[in-house]
């Protein structure tokens, strides 16, 4: 998608070569319009899959999950990270995941009430990296009985394994942004 590496070379800040800031457009402040054309996009290639559900992780893959689900009419469902005194944990699906940037462990959780059998989910990201985010949330789906249709992630950082490891489990994998590499000198592209 051309306008989010236009958007990812103006205004993302590299921090490292394996950290990219992207709180601009993406995760701090939302481009609402650029949104849209992502959900637009993800909606498109998804469209054939009989997607019932779009679900997300909070918080960061909520905007990009929200316009696709509005595009394909369907809920979109937010697995949490934090526990709430409103969440009750016996009718949740918990799984531990590490988080890459922030370099520490959380608990993954979704109520079993919105997943079901007969779903069929597609999983939206903002990030893919090395697949932790994406496998914990594909654990608690295949836990509740739901088909996972497929992935669609904003940026995918590929110089990490995170792909490997989503394709290892059959996933269909469908990366807005690809990227090869991050260093001083910018960012580089794979296509």
């Amino acid at each position: 998608m051309d306008l989010l590496k236009e958007t990812i070379t103006r205004d993302g800040v590299v921090i490292n070569d394996h950290v990219l800031k992207v709180d601009s457009f993406l995760n701090h402040q939302v481009d609402t319009k650029l949104m849209d054309l992502i959900g637009e996009e993800f909606a498109n290639y998804f469209k054939n899959k009989n997607i019932t559900k779009v679900v997300t992780i909070e918080s960061s893959g909520i905007a990009p999950a929200y316009a696709t689900a509005l595009r394909l009419d369907v809920p979109l469902i937010i697995f949490k990270k934090q526990s709430s005194a409103i969440l009750d944990t016996e009718t949740t699906i918990q799984t531990p995941v590490h988080s890459f940037t922030k370099n520490t462990d959380y608990t993954l959780m979704a109520s079993k009430k919105y997943l079901s059998e007969t779903d069929n989910i597609l999983i939206i990201d903002d990030f893919l990296a090395n697949g932790q985010a994406v496998m914990g949330a594909y654990r608690i789906l295949k836990e509740a009985g739901s088909s996972v249709a497929g992935v669609g992630i904003v940026i995918e950082k590929s110089f990490q394994d995170g792909r490997k490891k989503l394709e290892d489990l059959g996933l269909d994998i469908y990366s807005l942004a690809r990227i090869s590499k991050i260093s001083s000198d910018g960012i580089e592209f794979l296509n």
